[in-house]
């Protein structure tokens, strides 16, 4: 049996710890150590900008992205919409795991 309590708090929790690393994970989200997301991430096109860390609720211009059918659950996911379509999954995951669960 699933329980739903508590969701929202702890997708918080994560986005806070992934505000503190920002630079960290940008590094780890492309094989060339960030230089590849500089064009993509503009703050343009459905874009964060590279430079600030951002969430919002079905907002596709931040960092991290609540999908609007999880904030009105109150339980679900988040998107981390910074990782170049030519990351190493599992450097991401790695690097995503660590942060959140504050390994």
């Amino acid at each position: 049996r699933r329980v739903h309590g508590g969701g929202m708090k702890l997708i918080e929790a994560a986005i806070e710890r992934l505000s503190k690393h920002h630079m960290r994970h940008i590094r780890a989200y492309d094989p060339h150590d960030g230089e590849d997301n500089k064009r993509r991430l503009t703050g343009k096109h459905e874009t964060s900008s590279i430079e600030d860390f951002s969430s919002g609720v079905a907002n596709r211009g931040v960092s991290i992205r609540i999908p609007r059918l999880v904030a009105e659950k109150g339980y679900g996911h988040l998107e981390d919409r910074r990782p170049s379509s030519n990351c190493d999954p599992y450097s991401v995951t790695e690097v995503m795991v660590k942060t959140c669960l504050d390994l």
